[in-house]
């Protein structure tokens, strides 16, 4: 059998680290991407990583689109514009060109893309704009391909909770916390997603420390709705023009 071929972007520490040795660990020749590899907002170093990796091993089966950043938290008439533009490219045209340059490669009715998100992404508040922001659009590009009758391929939210890595002991919003998501609940789902055991949550957002994959499994075969886990517009109720 033909070893399943995995990318994680932003592999060298943090969460990327857990998924890519959780991924290796359960047999899959994994590429781990980095700013040195292949900084993924440049298009070029992009096209040319996937590339070589193609011709290494003829396949993709499974991208992890973890590299990410967030910008400080202040408010939005105080934040850096070139930081927070920064922030926008890396969170926003990172995953983009990825999964731009993965798609054409990616294996046949096996293949899936993961995008690492965060509840960040469904919350109104003037700090971290840019963060904020780039994980909402995040959530439309993964609903956009992964959701209705011209789904590109099978994408996934998935939203790690607070992992204790570098990143979130920085925050201020997280200084002082006691209770984290541990690695393993992470990469729980995110092999149950490779594995194809969450399929029907394509387009979607599920969340570690919160959501098991047993608990997935079972909502789902109640029905999922078409804006269940997305990010969408609410309407005031049925009446609503909009609805």
């Amino acid at each position: 059998m033909t070893q399943p071929v995995a990318i994680v972007t932003g592999a060298s520490r943090g969460i990327g680290a857990h998924i890519a040795d959780a991924l290796q660990d359960s047999g899959y020749a994994v590429e781990r991407g980095s700013r040195s590899t292949a900084p993924v907002t440049d298009r070029l170093a992009v096209e040319a990583w996937v590339g070589d990796i193609v011709a290494r091993h003829g396949r993709i089966d499974l991208l992890v689109n973890n590299a990410g950043v967030i910008d400080a938290e202040v408010a939005l008439v105080d934040s850096d514009p070139e930081q927070w533009w920064e922030t926008v490219e890396t969170n926003v045209r990172g995953p983009y060109l990825m999964t731009r340059a993965v798609l054409p490669h990616l294996a046949p009715e096996v293949g899936r893309i993961v995008n690492l998100n965060s509840g960040a992404a469904y919350k109104n508040a003037d700090n971290a704009t840019a963060y904020n922001l780039s994980k909402g659009a995040l959530a439309r590009l993964t609903s956009q391909l992964g959701l209705g009758s011209e789904r590109t391929a099978l994408v996934f939210d998935l939203a790690p909770g607070v992992v204790r890595t570098d990143m979130t002991e920085a925050m201020v919003m997280h200084r002082g916390r006691a209770e984290w998501t541990s690695p393993q609940e992470v990469t729980d789902l995110l092999l149950a997603i490779a594995r194809g055991e969450l399929d029907p949550w394509s387009g979607r957002m599920v969340r570690a420390g919160t959501d098991t994959v047993e608990s997935l499994r079972t909502r789902a075969a109640a029905g999922l709705s078409e804006l269940d886990r997305t990010l969408g517009l609410i309407a005031w109720g049925d009446d609503d023009p909009l609805a």
